[in-house]
């Protein structure tokens, strides 16, 4: 009976993470065929490989083929940092958010929209953007490697643990968003604008090179990950049983610490701050597949791809032809989401 057990939770493993790659499939099909142009799913994805009239060609892969991709493969980066952090830093609460790189970017956009002077809208309406979105783009993957950087130094501190490690990325995330808001006290109505809508969040504003980036990385981050499952299997019971096991913990958090902050770092720059995503996606995939990282990892990435590409979705029907904030949408919606997890999967342990 134990073998034939032993056998079909791989099964199981296997069919829960084929089930949700359809429902990704399924949801990056809708997705892109969401627009105001009047195109269908079929019509849409032959735009993208190529067929079709020129105008058709010219939407789909200008405009929303790098959104799309902005949100599948951003979702995947954050959703897999979120579960690599929840595991070297031993603390479910664990996220992009949680450790102040979030905070540290909008700090570093703050700074060049208002200080270096890259905010002013390039056209009549703030949905125009930014007049030098790349500035703004550096400056906010500055202020997210400072924070970055930060909690790095401290993990080397003395008797830093990986739980205080949270205390001190709640600590940056209070700094760095006072330092934000006094750069805004000293701006004027249309820079402080500007701030608060990038703050919003918006995957439409990552262009094709940042699309481009930030899928080749968070790709890689997947790879890198998947290679050292081991090592985070061993890091789950602990620094004394990884180090018997040979791995050398501290080492190999830090690794992974500064792998993860340069991921999350790179997403939050180009797309603003999308909050939840990297830190309910490791908890659904969890429960769907359990705490083997072979299984978990790839669980985890189609997870936050699929909910950011839900909530790209929902932001642009919802209110249609107004495109809402990403951001605002997944910590409306994630919020409830991680609540249900922590009462009912309480519970259930």
């Amino acid at each position: 009976m134990k073998l034939k057990l032993s056998k079909k939770l791989p099964e199981k493993r296997t069919a829960a993470i084929a089930a949700m790659f359809c429902a990704l499939c399924i949801c990056f099909a809708a997705s892109i065929s969401v627009g105001g142009a009047d195109m269908g799913i079929v019509e849409t994805l032959k735009a993208a490989l190529g067929f079709g009239d020129a105008r058709s060609v010219l939407i789909t892969r200008e405009i929303r083929l790098p959104r799309v991709a902005t949100a599948l493969f951003g979702g995947m980066g954050l959703a897999v940092t979120g579960c690599v952090l929840q595991c070297v830093l031993r603390n479910p609460l664990a996220s992009a958010s949680t450790l102040g790189i979030s905070q540290g970017a909008a700090f570093g956009a703050a700074f060049a929209i208002i200080v270096l002077g890259a905010g002013s809208f390039a056209g009549s309406s703030i949905l125009s953007g930014f007049s030098n979105p790349l500035t703004v783009a550096v400056c906010a993957f500055i202020g997210s490697s400072i924070s970055a950087v930060s909690i790095l130094f401290l993990s080397k501190a003395r008797r830093s643990s990986p739980e205080s490690m949270i205390l001190c990325g709640v600590a940056l995330s209070a700094m760095f968003a006072g330092a934000t808001a006094l750069i805004q006290y000293f701006g004027d109505e249309i820079d402080v604008a500007s701030v608060v809508f990038w703050t919003f969040g918006d995957l439409g504003r990552a262009s094709k090179i940042g699309a481009f980036a930030i899928s080749m990385l968070s790709m890689a981050a997947l790879a890198v990950c998947l290679l050292q499952r081991w090592n985070l299997n061993a890091l789950e019971y602990g620094d004394d049983t990884a180090l018997s096991l040979g791995v050398k913990a501290a080492r190999f958090r830090t690794f992974m610490l500064l792998l993860c902050t340069l991921v999350a770092a790179v997403t939050v720059s180009f797309v603003g701050i999308i909050n939840f995503v990297g830190l309910i996606a490791p908890h659904i995939a969890r429960r769907l597949v359990g705490n083997a990282y072979a299984y978990l990892l790839p669980a985890s990435a189609i997870m936050g791809a699929v909910l950011l590409l839900l909530g790209d979705i929902a932001a642009r029907t919802l209110a249609a032809p107004i495109v809402l904030p990403i951001g605002a949408l997944t910590s409306i919606l994630g919020a409830p989401i991680f609540l249900y997890l922590l009462v009912y999967g309480g519970r259930a342990r």
